[in-house]
């Protein structure tokens, strides 16, 4: 039994090293590429370490000179940030008591399996009406409609998400508090919140990595830096006739550490919302 349980043990561990090889590999790969010098990138056979490190493209993406690559890179990193943030912060805020609703109220979980439908179109189908839609309300490159096209890919992700999260919660404990004189507000912040905050959290990391990586819309939508996020900024440095494949990789390491942050501290809300929250026997 001891020997099978060692070699068990040395199975589980090499899996979870593999693993973590094919996730960091390319990452590490990328990181390579920002710091090697133009000439090792088409050498043949390949350097896979840089005869000499270049940190300069990061000097350059993050200049803060007008009108330079680094202050377009910036400025469509804020973008996306905030179209990002909003969108997120939005649908987490319509889809927790939507998606309490529907798990309270199971006659109408058909709305939600209806919404969820539209997840079947293709985003080109959607295109012209929310085209039009931005056009009318003179949103067209705006941090703040870019948000609103998001919010209608967020909004139903997110809640079917929440229910899921509210199914699991027991009814009764939410009837005890509501015999006890609170209120339904105050049962929903007190008992129900906390007990939900692991599926909060995890639709909230869920949401933001949606919308950071979101082109199509981004694409369609901006057209300077007003409103031009991460994704279509990126593609433009891989457009001309001439690319600087260390700078792609740059911008790809740089676009890389706002989710990483996000998802830690993310983490730190799920470990917090399975600690928090309680209720009397």
């Amino acid at each position: 039994m001891e020997r099978r349980s060692l070699l068990a043990s040395i199975l589980i561990h090499a899996a979870a090293l593999l693993l973590a090889v094919v996730i960091v590999a390319p990452v590490f790969w990328l990181f390579v590429m920002s710091i090697s010098p133009a000439a090792d990138l088409v050498a043949r056979p390949l350097n896979w370490w840089p005869s000499a490190m270049d940190f300069s493209r990061y000097a350059t993406l993050l200049s803060s000179i007008p009108n330079s690559a680094g202050a377009n890179f910036v400025a469509s990193l804020v973008n996306s940030v905030l179209v990002a943030g909003m969108a997120t912060l939005a649908a987490i805020a319509l889809a927790v008591p939507a998606g309490w609703a529907v798990s309270r109220t199971p006659a109408i979980s058909w709305s939600l399996s209806l919404v969820i439908a539209t997840y079947m179109l293709p985003p080109v189908a959607l295109a012209v009406p929310l085209y039009m839609a931005l056009a009318s309300f003179g949103l067209l490159n705006s941090v703040f409609g870019l948000a609103l096209v998001y919010l209608t890919i967020l909004a139903p992700f997110t809640t079917w998400l929440m229910k899921s999260g509210f199914d699991g919660i027991p009814r009764e404990i939410e009837q005890a508090a509501m015999m006890d004189g609170a209120s339904l507000f105050a049962t929903l912040r007190i008992i129900t919140l906390p007990l939900a905050m692991p599926i909060v959290a995890t639709s909230a990391l869920f949401a933001f990595l949606l919308a950071w990586d979101e082109f199509f819309y981004a694409l369609l939508f901006t057209s300077d830096q007003r409103a031009r996020t991460l994704t279509v900024a990126i593609a433009e440095l891989a457009g001309g006739r001439v690319s600087d494949y260390g700078l792609i990789a740059t911008a790809g390491v740089l676009a890389a550490l706002p989710p990483v942050l996000v998802g830690l501290i993310m983490q730190r809300a799920l470990i917090s919302g399975l600690t928090s929250g309680g209720v009397k026997g």
